[in-house]
């Protein structure tokens, strides 16, 4: 997926069209391929700083293949908003269309390439949510991994007893099943049978706080799935 107008690239990114870096990393043994993206809504930005982060400390993957793409809507990014000015919502448009006119179907169906050429174990989305999550509010996200098939992944449960392990009681985690039918997670989970899931940390937290919880999330998820 390469853009020989973009070469040389630098070892171990590559590009989707339009224009969105991806970070690839493999491990120092065989092991399961995990795709984990943020910013897919440009003002949900905790994801986004978190993987930023991450690659400036240098990811270290002891197996396996990883794929990472700080900021799928660069446009929706840069103004704060959940979709670029007069765009689409690009987490509704998926499977998307390569012949499509709007930006948001072709980099969905170039990510729907992507994810179908790797078939992952993993896909993870970093999201953020303005309500923490309460039963009788729906929707309200805020601190839960969201999971659109039935029975919920184990991975996710152990993933959340971990953070509850070391959460304090207001920033108590849960999962939450929430079926989205044109969501990247649930047109992938579909596709391809992975693990998927939408990271949802609550933004009334202090964005530095966010920023540690993403990490960490993804952290425990990639050590379930087996990278670590």
């Amino acid at each position: 997926m390469s853009s020989a107008s973009m070469q040389p690239l630098p070892p171990g990114v590559t590009f989707l069209a339009p224009q969105i870096p991806v970070h690839v990393f493999l491990g120092k043994r065989p092991g399961p391929t995990s795709i984990v993206q943020a910013g897919i809504h440009g003002d949900e930005i905790g994801g986004s700083h978190a993987l930023a982060e991450w690659l400036e400390d240098g990811v270290r993957l002891e197996a396996g293949k990883l794929l990472v793409i700080p900021i799928m809507n660069p446009p929706a990014y840069r103004a704060r908003e959940r979709a670029a000015p007069g765009g689409l919502d690009l987490n509704r448009c998926f499977p998307g269309d390569p012949s499509a006119p709007e930006r948001e179907r072709r980099l969905a169906a170039q990510f729907m390439a992507l994810v179908l050429a790797e078939r992952p174990a993993l896909v993870a989305t970093l999201h953020e949510s303005k309500k923490r999550y309460d039963p009788q509010v729906k929707p309200s996200f805020g601190q839960t991994l969201v999971y659109g098939v039935t029975p919920c992944p184990p991975v996710l449960t152990r993933v959340v007893a971990s953070l509850n392990d070391e959460a304090s009681p207001e920033e108590h985690w849960e999962t939450l099943h929430y079926p989205v039918a044109t969501s990247s997670t649930e047109v992938i989970v579909e596709a391809t049978g992975c693990v998927g899931t939408c990271v949802e940390t609550w933004m009334g937290f202090p964005e530095r706080r966010r920023i540690q919880m993403q990490r960490r999330v993804v952290g425990l998820l990639l050590a379930e799935i087996g990278h670590q």
